[in-house]
């Protein structure tokens, strides 16, 4: 009796998956799983940056960072597998070992993440970047749906069949692979294809009004909250509201000259700026017309080759009346042998950390802001050196004559969608001439 047992439970699945509402669902399970991973997997690889400086975060609370040093590999290598086996799901492809595989994954995910929603040790996954803040209790709850789905897949998913043949599915892998490859290599060495932070292209840098008159005092204050790891500042008169998410953190006199006072105003990216005294610059700093800011989010590992292409261009913005400043959070000290070896004739002041990353990524970076407004950013290993010897060039040209962040992304996507559409084609012709023929002839 027992070892028919599971030959009845066997059976018993068996006909309950070529039920249409069996198949129905474990189609939507394919689509739905696998555009979670797909979702996932690619927002990583357009910012391999920031997946790089949450993973630190999680090796750091974990007691790993000195195991930190191919944490690069470690941001490229999930965004691909996340993305590659995401569409192998929602296609179809290895219908048997791509749930397994996936299940294992979450086998590891889902523990961490019930660890963070316990202990807060990092205040948010980046399971989905900075394109999508979920708190660590909606992540676990997140993943164990992707887990109970799962599970449905590794049962069913062999009752229905995928878009593409067996012969063809290892090219859907290396094709998607390397469409994530190449989005990660862009990210990496210029900038994210999409900017889903708060300074893109057009952005901004402060979102300040100038309250002139008897309003200002050298006793007001601004105030900094939290809300899903991202700080925000706030005037006595603009406090949000503690029931919404907002966590306060800490509170700093405005220090604006006598008469006026400048107020950061609620929802908008605000960039701080100190001296080396901590004292708030930021309306001197960024008063001019147009700055070109230099970007060391670690200034200690800076490498002192960079110091030629930093004084050039330097030489190339001022030549066009722009301000060169450089923004790190690195101590005095360390600024002070920054300038002595580098030999640097812009001024370097104090920003936060997390601002700077958010800012650009890369290290050094570089951008342009005109007006307030954010021009163009890159890392400046992308920046295009031979260009800096043309005199009619300028410097919103100088960042953007060679690189289009949009029309790059649009080239990737339409190249790997035509390439799996020209593949379905030639694996799948055959099989519609053969039904067209069978049916003629009936």
């Amino acid at each position: 009796m027992q070892s028919n047992h599971p030959t009845k439970l066997g059976a018993r699945l068996t006909a309950l998956s070529g039920e249409r509402w069996c198949l129905l669902l474990t189609l939507a399970m394919r689509l739905v799983v696998g555009g979670v991973f797909i979702f996932s997997g690619f927002v990583k690889a357009v910012d391999p940056w920031g997946t790089c400086y949450k993973l630190t975060d999680y090796m750091n609370a974990l007691g790993l960072g000195a195991w930190s040093g191919g944490v690069l590999v470690g941001a490229v290598a999930l965004a691909v597998a996340e993305l590659t086996l995401g569409v192998a799901l929602a296609v179809g492809a290895y219908r048997r070992s791509v749930p397994w595989l996936l299940l294992l994954m979450m086998a590891v995910m889902t523990p961490l993440t019930l660890w963070l929603a316990l202990t807060n040790a990092v205040a948010d996954c980046g399971c989905f970047g900075d394109a999508l803040h979920l708190s660590n209790w909606a992540t676990l709850g997140k993943n164990v749906l992707l887990v109970l789905g799962l599970l449905w897949l590794v049962v069913f998913n062999r009752s229905l069949r995928g878009v593409y043949g067996a012969a063809v599915q290892w090219l859907v892998v290396v094709l998607t692979a390397a469409f994530g490859l190449a989005v990660s290599y862009c990210g990496y060495f210029v900038q994210p294809l999409i900017d889903f932070r708060p300074y893109p292209v057009g952005t901004h840098l402060t979102a300040e009004r100038v309250v002139a008159g008897d309003e200002a005092s050298e006793d007001d204050y601004i105030f900094v909250y939290r809300r899903q790891g991202q700080e925000q500042e706030f005037t006595i008169d603009s406090l949000p509201d503690e029931e919404e998410g907002w966590e306060y953190v800490t509170r700093y006199h405005a220090r604006r000259p006598q008469g006026q006072v400048i107020v950061q105003t609620p929802g908008g990216a605000g960039l701080t700026i100190l001296d080396a005294d901590g004292d708030e610059v930021t309306s001197d700093v960024m008063s001019g017309t147009r700055q070109l800011l230099y970007l060391f989010p670690d200034l200690s590992t800076v490498s002192i080759a960079h110091s030629y292409m930093l004084n050039e261009l330097n030489d190339f913005a001022t030549a066009r009346d722009a301000d060169v400043v450089g923004l790190t959070s690195a101590t005095e000290a360390q600024i002070a042998e920054w300038v002595d070896v580098s030999m640097a004739a812009y001024p370097i002041y104090n920003a936060d950390d997390s601002e700077i990353k958010m800012l650009a990524r890369g290290n050094p970076a570089v951008v342009l802001v005109e007006q307030g407004q954010v021009v163009w950013k890159r890392t400046l290993s992308s920046m295009p050196a031979e260009q800096l010897q043309d005199p009619s060039l300028t410097l919103a040209q100088l960042g953007t004559a060679d690189y289009d962040a949009d029309g790059v992304m649009t080239q990737l996507l339409l190249a790997y969608l035509a390439a799996l559409l020209v593949l379905l084609i030639i694996n799948r012709t055959h099989v519609v001439v053969r039904h067209l023929w069978r049916k003629t002839k009936r």
